[in-house]
């Protein structure tokens, strides 16, 4: 049942084309129907834009996404994939089932918190690592991916939890994308190269992909 809420305009993301949280968002956005307008942050560019002082009031921990919507502003991805499921129809993000609502929350922060957080996609982390950032993201991201294939072979349908697309695939998509520039072997893990092939011909997953943004840079690999 979702809320009754008075929308204030469409949201806003302030967001980087390749930011992984950020695509999370746009996904949800797009599987929803949500039309959004968005304010990119380059993090590389003048030092990172998300270091300004103008972007540090809208999140203060100096990150992407942040999304002002329904007069207020949401700084997690996680966060703003359920809030928008709670309080716009459309498309379900969280399966009605409690039991599998448990697996698509438990599979989407072994995700956001147990492999995203350590691989030098977070620019933060890059700076600590330096000269070793390849093998550091391999390492963590093989490690992740060894807990999560098993776990995809239990879960699993046609997507991630069943057969309806859902916050866990939301999440699944842009750490493969992470992964595969990190040269990870895939074949290693046939679930999670399975599901990702079927998620990225769906339109809400190519529209929202990195190489199709407003700030995406002309000579994108």
């Amino acid at each position: 049942m979702h809320l009754s809420l008075v929308y204030f305009s469409k949201p806003v993301l302030h967001g980087y084309f390749r930011s992984s949280c950020s695509w999370r968002v746009r996904i949800a956005f797009a599987l929803k129907g949500i039309e959004y307008d968005q304010v990119p942050v380059n993090l590389i560019k003048d030092g990172g834009q998300q270091k300004s002082q103008q972007f540090k009031t809208l999140n203060p921990m100096q990150q992407v996404p942040a999304v002002e919507i329904d007069g207020m502003i949401l700084s997690q991805s996680l966060a703003v994939i359920q809030y928008i499921d709670e309080t716009r129809p459309g498309h379900p993000l969280l399966p009605a089932d409690l039991k599998k609502r448990a697996q698509v929350r438990m599979i989407s922060d072994l995700i956001a918190s147990g492999i995203q957080p350590l691989q030098v996609k977070n620019l933060y982390v890059i700076q600590k690592i330096g000269a070793e950032k390849v093998q550091w993201s391999q390492h963590f991201i093989n490690r992740g991916f060894q807990a999560l294939e098993p776990v995809l072979k239990e879960t699993a349908g046609k997507y991630c939890v069943g057969d309806e697309i859902s916050m866990a695939d939301i999440c699944l998509v842009p750490q493969v994308y992470n992964a595969e520039r990190f040269k990870v072997d895939l074949e290693e893990y046939p679930t999670i190269k399975r599901l990702n092939q079927a998620l990225l011909d769906v339109e809400a997953f190519k529209v929202s992909h990195p190489s199709r943004q407003p700030d995406t840079p002309a000579d994108l690999n």
